[in-house]
């Protein structure tokens, strides 16, 4: 079943926010002064991954997103992660 009317505000919304913030936390820190500015909103967007994967989660349990979605945009997020944590990397054997 999708999402019933009343998540549509809830879970959803929550989800699309997270999404939003993984990448404007990015596109913020780059901009800032300093690599240790950018690793700390790299580290912002690593906290948004985790709770749209939370969300994801939740989704499935409550039997609102199908097993084969959830299993693609896990995936997605679990590529996601390895990029962040890549160039948190990169980026602090620079700093």
């Amino acid at each position: 079943q999708p999402f019933p009317k009343e998540e549509i505000y809830g879970l959803t919304s929550q989800m699309r926010r997270a999404s939003v913030s993984i990448a404007c936390n990015i596109a913020e820190g780059q901009a800032r002064n300093s690599t240790g500015e950018f690793i700390q909103f790299l580290g912002i967007s690593r906290g948004s991954l985790a709770e749209l994967e939370t969300l994801l989660l939740l989704s499935k349990e409550m039997n609102f997103l199908k097993e084969e979605n959830y299993q693609i945009l896990s995936a997605d997020c679990e590529e996601i992660s390895k990029l962040l944590n890549a160039l948190i990397k990169s980026l602090s054997t620079r700093h």
